[in-house]
């Protein structure tokens, strides 16, 4: 029975406590199945009495809902329609009236719902933005273009299409002139409200939202009604690149008002602009760069100004990148100016960066290392310079050069100075980006990385007396940035210092030591082969670790424990670059990760941590010695069944796969006890809701099913087992899956238990076929019967496999086989899956009787097909499967999508028939056999081949 919204405001204030927080959650995803949650949540949103934060939960309720239960994978709704019609009516209305807070999260759920509807199915929207717009109201209007630009936006990241272009034009026919209007009446009420501050602020947030939707309009071509009005654009951007009113000054020294804000959107828009467009707006830039120059000269070093500095840098480099324009800097003198008062005033250090690297260390360097600061006012001059110089090297390194010597001189007497001197280092000694797997790969010809670094930089690195911490994190940064272009001797010489420099009482010290650790550990040159390995690391190793483990535990609570994942990333990489050398104290290290999990899982609050710290755990599992996995599962079974009892959702997709990576380890041991109890719940549809659950328990059932093979066919969950592949087949996004579980059973489960089931899978994937089936499940359904096909000494076999299909319908085989397993088989990537299809068709031509009487152009057809899979024989890798990739950087990985695989949990490709090494030996000896066994009929039955065929078999059938 549906709740009254009293009681749902309840639960949503709940989940603001985070006591009640877990079964407030439970009780919401309960109500999500009563008829109109979403009008429910709505309908408390748009309640005016209730607290601001309970209507701004509903407003996340609502987004995070319509995020996963709006539309299936194929657009078909998953909520009726009548409901759908009705948020479509009623959503941009409440979104407009509500307060800002509540505005942004409405704007993502209108922005999901357009993702699926946008335009085909929601071709009014747009009609019902424009209507919505007044010539004096800015509360209205920018509720409009709030919704106009959480719409649009999804454009700027995609990639010219005729879809895209076609839905843009569609914008552009209803939306452009009525926004180009709005821009101009918007731009009349500013200056008619220049000292009504009120007003003046409500309009310049208009602005704002309409320089940026002028953007979303722009990023894929330039609008003809933009290109037709260009010279008036454009002279209303520079009113407000160079607009100052005393009444918009903010007193807040880190808070940016509302001026600076629209002016960091308009120097944006002119990096696009000169960027994409320079043919038509090129003659309108001149007077931009001027404006952006003398922004840059005169604007102060407070924070709230970083974003405008930072833009207007952005649009200045888009202008260096630009041969039209570049030239104006092919001057010595010109060059001097921009680095004395342009480049180095937004490098040097601030009273603020000082005291966030004391008060906030670890924002401090996730702004710094990371990339996270690309808005950052040193990051953005940095890009400058490099951009000058990539156009003018000579030029730029000598005059660089001259004011790093200076800085370099007063940082003897001021570190200050010193970083000054070697950030500007930085950014002339590097070529191109900074990457996250090599650092520095491409250096400036003209300096030399190393002496710099051995004159200037190595000494704050190796002492501890004067050094300012600072500068200690410099050097670090250094031998970071340039990992790549020092030699493996060099590294043995600076390796020891940055051990050293772990054991900083400096958070921000100890934490760069071990980003750096970390980065040199992961570093390969270009065969993939790592450059500093197991055998330079080893006699630090259990140290280290016990340090970082340290360093980690220093504070007990769940939150303050997660904070620095740089350091379990560190620690992460030791156990990978270890390997096996880790089992003589992997007791030490299992003890730590797992107090860790015991801790964390009270409120899992930084996902990249705990990633981290999943991956070592993986690392632990699969470097563990075969004799120790009964230990490991032992130990690992009471924290991780707490995960899942507790239902911990963010650990979860985790555990699974270690479980699953644990049972892979010794797949013909019998399951042991405590893990059957996941039995009962796996066979159960309700576990499989959450999409990001899917792959990693697909992988345990996989990996439960063969070592349970006798209890789960005693217990009867065969049928149970079916319905999970059942429903997993039903999704695009799932059906692969539901392979990996159909196969497992295929491997596991005896042929008089299956054939009752044998039928009913077969019509499902048929069903599957008939609809356009995509690529990749042709593959899998062609591997399925290469399986069964190959089975033949378990009872299964060709002619088991022809006997169930003409149960669905007879003679369908011949279709099946000649439309898709023959050609398909010949696309079979993976040396594992080729080999079991030439196994699969030896078999057929030795001996299947549908093959030898019933099908006679078919043996023709399956020898030709498996000689042309020997021409290029396939090799199986022995041990770890023929799926070893180079090692993925972690920092690929996007987190937070529905599921993110664990590196060191990486599955092995299963080989049906590891004992086949060399597969044309295997098919000439089982053939000749096979001939032997029929007396003679094989060789009988090359006759239906060509005369080239017959030469072709001649060796494999004697």
């Amino acid at each position: 029975m549906a709740s009254d919204l009293s009681t749902i405001a309840q639960m949503l204030d709940a989940t603001l406590d985070p006591i009640k927080h877990r079964r407030a959650a439970q009780l919401l995803k309960q109500e999500e199945e009563q008829p109109h949650f979403t009008l429910h949540l709505l309908k408390i949103v748009a309640t005016e009495n209730l607290e601001l934060k309970t209507r701004l939960a509903a407003a996340l309720c609502f987004k995070n809902f319509i995020r996963h239960n709006y539309v299936d994978e194929e657009r078909n709704y998953k909520i009726p329609i009548d409901e759908v019609t009705t948020i479509k009516q009623e959503l941009i209305g409440l979104m407009i009236a509500c307060p800002a807070t509540i505005q942004t999260q409405l704007g993502e759920a209108i922005s999901i719902i357009a993702d699926s509807d946008f335009w085909d199915r929601w071709d009014t929207l747009v009609a019902d933005l424009v209507s919505r717009f007044t010539p004096d109201n800015f509360k209205v209007n920018n509720g409009v273009l709030e919704v106009a630009h959480s719409i649009f936006v999804r454009w700027r990241p995609l990639y010219r299409s005729d879809e895209l272009y076609l839905e843009i034009n569609h914008v552009l026919n209803t939306f452009a002139v009525p926004f180009l209007n709005l821009l101009s009446a918007t731009d009349q009420q500013i200056d008619a409200h220049a000292n009504d501050k009120v007003a003046l602020k409500g309009y310049f947030d208009t602005m704002s939202l309409l320089t940026k939707v002028f953007y979303d309009l722009s990023c894929q071509d330039m609008p003809p009604q933009v290109e037709s009005n260009l010279e008036h654009i454009s002279t209303l951007l520079h009113k407000y690149l160079t607009y100052e009113n005393p009444l918009l000054a903010t007193d807040d020294d880190s808070e940016a008002g509302v001026v600076e804000v629209v002016k960091a959107d308009i120097c944006e828009v002119l990096e696009l602009y000169v960027s994409k467009y320079d043919d038509d707006f090129g003659r309108y830039a001149q007077v931009f760069i001027n404006s952006a120059w003398n922004l840059l000269s005169s604007t102060g070093p407070e924070t709230k100004y970083d974003n405008l500095v930072s833009k207007a840098l952005h649009f200045l480099t888009a202008i260096a990148a630009n041969p039209s324009h570049s030239a104006a800097f092919n001057d010595e003198n010109v060059l001097s100016q921009v680095v004395e008062k342009v480049v180095v005033p937004n490098m040097a250090l601030r009273e603020s960066d000082i005291e966030l690297f004391e008060d906030e260390p670890i924002e401090f360097i996730r702004r710094d290392l990371e990339g996270s600061d690309t808005d950052s006012r040193r990051r953005a001059a940095t890009d400058f310079l490099r951009q000058l110089q990539s156009r003018f090297e000579q030029l730029v390194t000598n005059v660089a050069g001259r004011y790093i010597n200076h800085y370099l001189e007063q940082g003897k007497t001021d570190w200050k100075n010193k970083d000054t001197a070697i950030s500007l280092f930085l950014s002339i000694a590097a070529k191109g980006s900074v990457t996250m797997s090599h650092g520095v790969k491409t250096v400036n010809s003209l300096v030399n990385v190393v002496d710099f670094f051995q004159q200037h930089v190595a000494n704050d690195l190796i002492s501890d007396a004067g050094v300012e911490p600072i500068s200690k994190v410099d050097a670090i940064k250094y031998l970071y940035t340039f990992r790549s272009q020092l030699t493996k001797e060099q590294w043995q010489a600076a390796f020891p210092p940055l051990i050293q420099n772990m054991g900083s009482s400096n958070y921000v010290v100890y934490t760069y030591a071990a980003i750096c650790i970390e980065r040199l550990l992961f570093l390969t040159d270009d065969s993939g082969a790592r450059f500093f390995g197991r055998v330079d690391i080893e006699p630090f190793a259990k140290d280290l670790l016990m340090h970082l483990f340290r360093l980690v535990e220093k504070e007990n609570s769940p939150a303050k424990m997660q904070e620095n994942e740089f350091l379990m990333r560190c620690i992460m990489r030791v156990l990978i670059v270890m390997n096996t050398g880790i089992l003589s104290f992997v007791d030490m290290v299992l003890d730590h990760l797992v107090g860790i999990t015991n801790i964390i899982k009270a409120n899992p609050s930084n996902p990249r941590f705990y990633y981290y710290h999943f991956e070592a755990l993986g690392a632990v599992v699969s470097w563990c010695s075969s004799s120790g996995i009964s230990k490991l599962e032992d130990r690992l079974w009471e924290p991780f069944n707490t995960i899942i009892t507790e239902d911990v959702n963010e650990f979860l997709p985790y555990v699974f796969q270690i479980f699953a990576k644990l049972l892979e380890r010794n797949p013909s041991e019998t399951l042991p006890s405590n893990f059957k109890a996941l039995i009962p719940p796996l066979t159960m549809l309700t576990s499989w809701g959450t999409r990001g659950n899917v792959p990693a328990l697909t992988r345990l059932l996989s990996a439960i099913i063969p070592r349970a093979s006798r209890s789960i066919v005693a217990e009867n969950y065969v049928q149970p087992i079916l319905g999970i592949f059942q429903y997993l087949l039903s999704g695009k996004k799932t059906e692969q899956s539901a392979f990996d579980v159909l196969e497992s059973v295929i491997v596991s489960i005896n042929r008089s238990v299956l054939e009752p089931y044998f039928k009913e899978i077969l019509s499902l994937l048929f069903t599957k076929l008939q609809n356009s089936p995509s690529d990749s499940f042709k593959l899998r359904f062609t591997r399925f019967y290469h399986l069964v096909s190959a089975k033949m000494e378990v009872g299964l076999g060709a002619d088991f496999f022809v006997s169930q299909v003409d149960l669905v319908q007879h003679n369908l085989f011949v279709q099946i086989y000649l439309s898709i397993i023959l050609p398909t088989s010949q696309q079979l990537a993976r040396p594992v899956d080729r080999k079991l299809a030439v196994i699969s068709f030896a078999k057929s031509m030795g001996d299947s009787a549908a093959f030898a009487q019933r099908y006679q152009k078919g043996w023709r057809f399956t020898c030709e097909a498996m000689l042309s899979l020997l021409l290029n024989p396939p090799q199986v890798t022995t041990g770890v499967g023929d799926d070893v990739v180079n090692e993925a950087d972690v920092d690929d990985i996007g987190f937070g999508l529905d599921f993110t695989p664990l590196n060191t949990c990486k599955r092995s490709v299963r080989d049906d028939f590891p004992e086949i090494q060399d597969v044309k030996v295997w098919v000439r000896q089982y053939l000749s056999e096979a001939n032997a066994r029929h007396n003679g009929a094989v060789a009988g039955y090359m006759d239906r081949l060509t005369d080239e065929g017959r030469q072709a078999m001649a060796m494999y059938v004697s």
